[in-house]
């Protein structure tokens, strides 16, 4: 088995990575948390002029397939620029709609959000009760326990965003009342539960490349800071402390490729957990060594530190995922047998 991305995959993630190194994405991120949508949406139509959402549709609906393994490969690209707004739950929904089985929402929704010309979040069963973005996405999709799929729009949210760690990540809870019904019953709990393990995977790949981001600033800065006359990078607690980053985002790399082949709820929750811890340890490790620098809002790190606690625990917190990989790991021994 190649466990590799290939060559075409690589090529689209370093165009990707291209596109967003030129399209001002800090610059988007302190507008979007300031309440202006207008520059993070002109990223968003960028990446979907590259494909980027196609690849959580199929052909039928102008989508390229669901591509799981690709669109982690995106997704990476994604944390490591910082890009903000709902992007995994835009993709989930689309992975909701297509899972649903009904070919007339089919049709009123995934184009638009294939294109890129519509924004969608969402909120599912066992999930957090939060919205993301639902101020600046053009639909709010929201799913019960009792398998109820409700379309409360971008007016649904019940009061202003919330407060989060990362004030590029806009909270609120959709409104109830006055939402329509748009499906109902034992399918839309399996398209959900499906449409879970989609943004919890994109969460793990956004997790891996803000921790990516965070070391290569951090390198970057440990060669140029000098300390008793020698750059600081050459000390070897900083030098443990890089090495030890690395080797977490190393370890992280290979569960998302793995989970995005499988889609198995017990891959995935394992990629995410090791992949959200990676990405804490990375900001850690980047706070200590800037030192009081690191504090500042002015600096650009700050948009990946404050990013990285939050992604940790959106879909998935750590005891959550820990607990759902262990149930997948549990071996049934046979009465009488040891």
């Amino acid at each position: 088995m190649r466990f590799l991305p290939t060559d075409e995959q690589s090529d689209f993630a370093r165009t990707l990575r291209s596109l967003l190194g030129a399209a001002g994405v800090p610059a988007a991120v302190r507008a979007w948390a300031d309440g202006e949508h207008g520059p993070g949406r002109a990223v968003w139509g960028r990446l979907a002029d590259a494909g980027l959402f196609a690849l959580a549709a199929p052909e039928a609906y102008d989508g390229a397939g669901l591509l799981p393994l690709e669109l982690s490969l995106g997704f990476v690209e994604l944390g490591r620029a910082g890009v903000p707004g709902p992007l995994v739950e835009s993709a989930a929904a689309s992975v909701l709609l297509c899972e649903l089985g009904d070919e007339g929402l089919a049709k009123r929704f995934l184009p638009g959000l294939v294109a890129g010309a519509t924004s969608a979040t969402l909120t599912l069963p066992g999930g957090s009760p939060y919205a993301l973005d639902a101020d600046a996405a053009t639909y709010c999709f929201t799913v019960s326990a009792e398998g109820e799929l409700r379309l409360a729009g971008a007016a649904g949210a019940a009061g202003p965003p919330l407060v989060s760690t990362d004030p590029a990540r806009r909270l609120s809870v959709p409104e109830a009342a006055g939402a329509e019904l748009l499906a109902t019953g034992p399918a839309v709990v399996r398209a959900a539960e499906a449409a879970g393990r989609w943004a919890r995977l994109l969460t793990a790949a956004q997790c891996l490349g803000v921790g990516e981001a965070l070391l290569a600033r951090t390198v970057e800065y440990a060669k140029q800071r000098t300390q008793f006359g020698a750059p600081i990078g050459a000390f070897q607690a900083v030098k443990h402390r890089l090495a030890d980053t690395l080797l977490g985002l190393e370890f992280a790399r290979p569960l998302v490729w793995a989970a995005a082949l499988s889609l198995s709820p017990g891959d995935v929750a394992a990629a995410k957990l090791r992949a959200g811890e990676a990405a804490y340890t990375a900001a850690m490790t980047a706070l200590q060594v800037h030192g009081a620098v690191g504090y500042t809002q002015e600096l650009d790190l700050s948009l990946w530190l404050l990013k990285a606690r939050p992604l940790r625990d959106a879909w998935g917190t750590p005891s959550a995922c820990r607990a759902e990989a262990l149930r997948s790991c549990e071996v049934r021994v046979t009465p009488g047998r040891r």
